[in-house]
């Protein structure tokens, strides 16, 4: 039933913001998840923290193809990332305290260092 009313909210958010494919909303809350799974307690995440965290999921999951599946997705940056979390904040899929904003995720890093510099392939 929960996963039907987040399939439901995300439906929403992606007619109200066509930019990112739905895939990318189901991929914010698995990184969110991995992301708190690596704490000493399950608390408030900080966009810091959490641009993190979707960093070592993202290539944990996909390698060296990273980069490819988020710009299939439509994220090419980390801004990005804070417009999906604050689309899904609207929605009231997630929750934010006042100290969150868009800012926490402007410049957070850059997306071809963070994932094509390891798997750099010489001939």
């Amino acid at each position: 039933m929960a996963d039907m009313k987040l399939e439901d909210g995300i439906r929403q958010v992606v007619d109200r913001d066509p930019r990112f494919n739905a895939q990318a909303y189901f991929f914010i809350f698995e990184a969110l998840e991995y992301t708190l799974s690596r704490m000493d307690t399950r608390r408030h995440v900080s966009g810091k923290e959490l641009l993190e965290g979707i960093r070592e999921y993202a290539l944990e999951s996909f390698g060296y193809l990273t980069r490819t599946v988020l710009y299939e997705w439509g994220i090419t940056c980390t801004e990005d990332i804070g417009a999906l979390v604050f689309n899904l904040v609207s929605a009231k899929l997630l929750m934010k305290n006042d100290a969150d904003s868009m800012a926490d995720f402007r410049n957070g890093f850059d997306f071809e260092e963070a994932f094509d510099r390891g798997f750099q392939f010489s001939v």
